[in-house]
């Protein structure tokens, strides 16, 4: 269906006007004006006539033939001949369906925008001992920029003092905080989860990396190959039959009405509402399942998904550090000791001392307030609990308040914890896989799907473990935003589904045959440029959506093919002079009523 461009109505108004003029006329002809009733039948025709023909000669000129083309041969050989009426009956038909599918896009696009958040407008930059905010885009190179606790790093520079504690994961798919130290680089689009630090400039907005990753999607966007819809694939040939038939008819006959029966009864009613309509019903099921699609094109690609890549952190683990295992020494438990460091943990902002306490509280620990709390950001902290001196942090941090750690790290990021000046225990933390991931990857199989693949910023040993507990296919670890894109290009099975969360996700979403956001937590750039965002915190609800679409598009597919087989038997009939252009009008009608009931059962289970 088309969307309208600047210049035209939109569908529903024209839809309502033409449904107003058809009754009006009815009226005055029942009274006997019956040229009245004609005249106003044209004007009917003329408002949804003025605007297909816009429609059909830019599809034209594109290269295209559309459903839309036997509807315009038809209301034009209306007019001409003097059937004004069969002529306003089929631009009722073409602007309802036009206007059903606009209002289903206009609703998900609402829904999504509804659900990210803006990319950062301003920062404050330092101007001798006070703060001025000011727009992102006014910062230059060398500007002092202070970042508080939670904003997203707006420009590219280096930490000029303090260290600073970022979340990473939008841009490395990296969930654990890192630490950047004085004069350390720092990249545009993380998000600072400690205290708040000052940051030089080294680059303007628009060469930083946030701009540059929105670039590369701008980018995959122009690249990705068109989508042909399925209407317009049945449309040509369609349109082809129509015109041999048409001309067949005339030749024969001699009888131009003849044609236009033809025509009008040969409106690809099933392709301009049975098609539409069954795929608006998967995109009303899939936003109630959770993943809102942004236009009926992603339905009927969901539907034949052959290959899905999916990132790691934040699709198939949560995003966020969580408490993995707790190593102890043996005079002490791990409870007690996750207990005492998570009351320590309580006055700190950092996202692994949240982890911990979060933790804690899960397994109904009580904790305590501490005192004299002292934390160095980034490396740890030291205080009084329960009459004892602790200290928990980095192992660095650890020696150098005369404790000596004397546990093998491995995989994960290790919290140390001493008590008195002796290290007792480590509290090891990892980003956790989804509970659903596992059974989602297996529906997704179920669904139709050949490959299910797992793409990620990430670190290879961390990337294996993750892979194999989800159960994916294949894995990809280390990449960069270029190396997704790569992943998408040569894909062997077509289509593709991306799903991802973060900003280095976006191009790769962009390019992608589907691309799908997570959007509970997900990052602006990448709901942008996805296609469906799944809304609630479930990935499994992406298979859900992959057989809605696959059971919609088969039942949009039957309803074409009987619609248009009904349509060529009454064409034949009108060929043969057996229906005339208003009663061909009434039975197109009639049969658009049963193909669009079965449309509808693309609505239930």
């Amino acid at each position: 269906m088309r969307s309208p461009t600047p210049r035209e109505p939109p569908a529903r108004l024209v839809a309502a006007a033409v449904l107003a003029a058809i009754v009006a006329g009815a009226v005055l002809a029942w009274t006997g004006a019956g040229d009245t009733a004609r005249l106003v039948w044209t004007g009917a025709v003329v408002v949804a006539l003025v605007p297909l023909s816009v429609s059909v000669a830019r599809e034209l000129r594109s290269g295209r033939v559309g459903a839309d083309v036997i509807a315009l041969l038809a209301m034009a050989g209306a007019l001409v001949l003097g059937e004004e009426l069969a002529g306003a009956v089929i631009a009722l038909m073409l602007a309802g369906g036009t206007a059903l599918e606009q209002t289903a896009q206009r609703r998900a696009r609402r829904d999504l925008t509804a659900l990210v958040e803006h990319a950062p407008r301003v920062a404050h930059r330092r101007a001798g001992d006070v703060l001025v905010e000011v727009a992102v885009d006014a910062l230059v190179p060398g500007d002092v920029v202070v970042v508080r606790p939670g904003e997203v790093v707006p420009v590219d520079g280096f930490v000029e003092q303090a260290p600073a504690v970022l979340d990473e994961s939008a841009l490395t798919g990296e969930a654990l905080p890192v630490t950047r130290g004085a004069g350390e680089p720092v990249r545009s689009g993380v998000v600072c989860c400690g205290s708040a630090f000052t940051l030089v400039a080294t680059r303007t907005v628009a060469d930083s990396a946030y701009s540059v990753l929105l670039g590369l999607v701008r980018g995959a966007e122009r690249e990705r190959a068109p989508f042909v819809r399925l209407a317009d694939r049945y449309a040509a040939h369609f349109l082809v039959l129509t015109l041999v038939l048409a001309g067949g008819a005339w030749a024969v006959s001699g009888d131009p009405v003849r044609a236009l029966a033809v025509l009008v009864v040969a409106t690809p009613c099933p392709l301009i509402l049975a098609a539409p309509i069954a795929i608006v019903c998967a995109m009303s099921r899939s936003a109630r399942a959770g993943v809102v699609v942004k236009d009926g094109g992603t339905i009927e690609r969901l539907a034949r998904a052959r290959t899905v890549l999916i990132d790691k952190t934040g699709t198939l683990t949560l995003g966020e550090p969580a408490v993995e295992r707790v190593e102890t020494t043996a005079e002490h438990g791990p409870d007690e000791v996750l207990r005492l460091a998570a009351s320590l943990e309580q006055v700190s902002v950092h996202g692994i001392a949240e982890a911990i306490v979060h933790d804690a509280e899960q397994r109904g620990l009580h904790l305590t307030l501490p005192q004299d709390v002292h934390e160095s950001p980034g490396q740890g902290l030291e205080g009084t609990v329960d009459g004892r001196h602790l200290a928990a942090g980095s192992e660095a941090y650890l020696r150098s308040q005369g404790a000596e750690p004397s546990f093998s790290t491995g995989s994960g990021a290790p919290a140390h914890v001493a008590v008195d000046g002796r290290a007792v225990g480590m509290i090891v933390l990892a980003d956790r896989l989804r509970d659903d991931a596992a059974a989602a990857v297996r529906a997704l199989r179920a669904a139709g799907v050949h490959e299910v693949v797992m793409a990620t910023g990430d670190r290879r040993e961390r990337a294996e473990v993750v892979g194999r507990r989800a159960g994916v296919d294949r894995v990809y670890a280390e990449l960069d935003p270029g190396d997704k894109l790569a992943l998408v290009r040569e894909a062997q099975e077509r289509p593709v589904v991306m799903v991802g969360d973060g900003v280095n996700d976006a191009p790769a979403l962009a390019l992608a045959d589907v691309g799908v956001a997570m959007g509970v937590a997900g990052a602006t750039a990448a709901a942008e440029a996805a296609d469906a965002v799944i809304v609630v915190d479930r990935l499994d609800r992406l298979a859900d959506a992959v057989r809605i679409s696959a059971r919609a598009l088969a039942i949009a597919r039957q309803s074409v093919l009987v619609g248009m087989g009904l349509s060529l038997v009454a064409m034949i009939a009108a060929a043969a002079g057996l229906l005339p252009p208003l009663a061909g009008a009434v039975l197109q009608e009639a049969i658009d009523v049963a193909v669009i009931l079965n449309a509808l059962r693309a609505l239930r289970g």
